[in-house]
């Protein structure tokens, strides 16, 4: 009977709509955060169980080379002649491999741009025909040791940064950073792109390139633990990421540009480029995840990115496989004269930030981002701690001030994915979804659910 006699307290563990009938009578109540498993297969969480042990000391090894590589700038080169498998007839893009008829806009009007760019088309209508003949080949980034923001797009005469796992042998290549608007990466063609683009072929790579061969390296990693300090989670603010790169490549450019104008050009275009570090974020990244491949058994997502059509991740144990699903429309804060219906889903390899701990992963540093989507501070630390609820550990050198220097959640595992039904969170840009407009805005989204539910039960099968 104490029961009856004592205040009612209720948990919900169903829609969070049943609590309104609650509300109305002034019941106290919480909402459970709980969600289903990704996978209806019960057996397969039975297989995974029966061989933890054997999953968590291979994701172990995996964290412990991912954790323990040591991303440096080490130069940069045409992409032709320093990607591995690159060809003048090839183009590389982001996310999973994708034919031109699945192509979204975006990703399109890159291609078309690169085409341009290459000299190899002289209007865009060229370009779309060439693009659609079969004459020019189509590849992931990532399967040539390379990422690329939005539709990532590389072509053979594109300069590249070389990013090197020091404490390996594995090497990994970005472009550089446009800016933001109407840029090739987010699908914009125009002549200002292209001549944006030779302007950075010309003048701001050999300048940047010399700079980096006087200095011998660049510590990345470091440049991006103390960016988390400062504000940044080196995804979708790279402001003091791209200010502690200036003030490191800055001394070395005026030494070796022998052209007091040209130095001033360069240096005002990287200062006047808040994003010019994401490149360079998204390398490092790759370079210490790829570290981390190869480990049988292990359940660590070595990849996740997006060609604005599928969404694709792979796992360390699960070799070069893609698993798949349809790519997401991001909430997002849109540029004047945009909303959501003109916004292409979510494109990019720039998760692999994500994946390596840090943009979504490290919001908590940097929660300015979650006003993108009317978010509060306190949003950005719940973002942060969810992820340490789906990953195999926390980094020992990228670390959160807010959260006592606690280290970031690292190292997705695909296992905790599916159980706990908790999707990995991603910030990012918003591109058109027509080729040739470029950016619309910015936002956050969960990763959709059907890659991460395909990826665990083909790992589960073959443990």
């Amino acid at each position: 009977m104490g029961l009856f006699n004592s205040e009612l307290k209720v948990v919900n563990i169903g829609l969070e709509s049943f609590r309104q009938g609650l509300n109305d009578a002034g019941v106290k109540s919480v909402q459970a955060q709980f969600k289903p498993p990704l996978s209806a297969e019960t057996a397969l969480f039975a297989k995974a169980a029966k061989a933890a042990a054997r999953v968590d000391k291979a994701n172990r090894k995996a964290l412990d080379r991912i954790l323990g590589a040591r991303p440096a700038l080490a130069g940069m080169g045409v992409a032709l002649d320093v990607i591995p498998g690159m060809k003048r007839d090839l183009i590389l893009h982001a996310g999973p491999p994708v034919a031109w008829d699945r192509m979204c806009g975006p990703m399109r009007g890159g291609i078309m741009a690169a085409l341009m760019y290459e000299g190899m088309a002289k209007t865009p209508k060229e370009a779309e025909r060439l693009a659609a003949s079969g004459k020019i080949k189509y590849a992931p980034c990532h399967e040539h040791s390379a990422v690329g923001p939005m539709a990532g797009i590389i072509s053979a005469s594109m300069p590249v940064f070389i990013v090197k796992n020091e404490a390996g042998s594995n090497y990994a290549y970005a472009t550089q950073n446009e800016g933001l608007g109407k840029v090739l990466r987010y699908g914009a063609y125009g002549p200002e792109v292209i001549e944006r683009l030779k302007w950075m072929e010309k003048t701001l790579y050999p300048t940047l390139k010399a700079a980096i061969e006087s200095l011998g390296r660049i510590d990345l990693k470091s440049m991006v633990a103390q960016a988390l300090h400062m504000g940044d989670e080196v995804h979708n603010r790279n402001r003091a990421g791209t200010s502690l790169f200036y003030r490191a490549i800055a001394p070395a450019v005026i030494k070796t540009c022998p052209d007091p104008e040209r130095a001033a050009k360069v240096l005002e275009f990287v200062n006047g480029n808040d994003h010019f570090f994401l490149n360079l974020s998204m390398a490092l990244s790759k370079a210490s995840l790829d570290a981390g491949r190869g480990v049988k058994d292990s359940s660590v997502v070595v990849v996740m990115a997006r060609n604005g059509t599928d969404f694709g991740v792979q796992l360390s144990g699960t070799g070069s496989k893609w698993f798949t699903g349809p790519a997401e429309v991001p909430d997002a804060l849109y540029f004047p004269g945009y909303t959501k219906a003109d916004a292409n889903p979510d494109i990019g390899d720039s998760a692999i930030t994500e994946t390596n701990g840090l943009g979504g992963f490290a919001i908590a540093a940097a929660p300015a981002i979650v006003q993108f989507v009317g978010g509060s501070a306190a949003d950005a630390v719940n973002y942060t701690m969810a992820m340490y609820g789906i990953t195999a550990g926390e980094n020992n050198i990228y670390k959160i001030p807010y959260l006592n220097f606690r280290g970031t959640p690292t190292g997705i595992d695909v296992i905790k994915v599916a159980k706990t039904g908790i999707l990995p969170f991603i910030d990012t840009g918003v591109a058109h979804k027509d080729p040739g407009v470029g950016q619309v805005g910015a936002g956050v989204l969960s990763a959709p659910a059907e890659p991460f539910r395909r990826a665990f039960e083909a790992f589960a099968r073959e443990l």
